[in-house]
């Protein structure tokens, strides 16, 4: 179903992955589309960085995996074109949880639920679930969040148009140091979308 490197060569995962994909894509073929489009760009970005081998394939992933927690999420308010409740926008917020805990049912996956987890804290602190800032966020799901804005900016969505690319990388610097870190966003832009500041 996806073409990925094991991170530790264990059938199981791939098992578990492809299982976990196939029910997730029953309900929503964008979602698995916007997970594919997240772990390339994790992998262009770690492979931008660097990143040894077992670490890009725990990014690759994750990326896959971030939100995984949404097939938790009720239909009606993953679809939803107005703006949200604040009950809705609760439940919402609870899905990187819900993939955490989905994701520690197999000891394979311990280290991606990890990440997952933590892929909506912001960079200043003010995100979700733990309100994580700077470096207390794991260095993959800061990665994580960059990919995920930029997919989420450029692909059509239920509650807002398509942006370009440019006012992607606008929007992605405007909110670096506070959304996103500073340092991940430039990488991301100069090196991985190869567009100038």
């Amino acid at each position: 179903m996806y073409d990925y490197k094991m991170i530790d060569g264990s059938k199981e995962i791939v098992d578990i992955i492809d299982k976990t994909l196939y029910t997730h894509v029953g309900r929503r073929t964008k979602d698995l589309n916007h997970a594919n489009r997240v772990s390339e760009l994790c992998k262009l970005m770690g492979n931008a960085m660097g990143m040894p081998e077992t670490e890009l394939n725990h990014l690759e992933v994750s990326g896959l995996f971030h939100d995984i927690g949404k097939i938790a999420i009720r239909e009606q308010i993953l679809e939803k074109t107005e703006p949200l409740t604040t009950a809705e926008w609760n439940e919402i917020m609870r899905h990187p949880e819900i993939g955490y805990r989905i994701l520690c049912t197999s000891f394979e996956m311990a280290e991606t639920a990890k990440y997952v987890l933590h892929h909506h804290e912001r960079y200043d602190g003010m995100g979700y679930p733990r309100g994580l800032k700077a470096d207390e966020i794991p260095l993959i799901s800061r990665i994580i969040a960059v990919a995920d804005s930029y997919d989420a900016m450029t692909n059509l969505r239920s509650y807002r148009e398509t942006l370009s690319q440019a006012q992607a990388v606008d929007e992605l610097l405007r909110n670096k140091g506070t959304q996103f870190d500073p340092d991940l966003v430039e990488i991301f832009v100069c090196r991985v979308l190869r567009s100038p500041i």
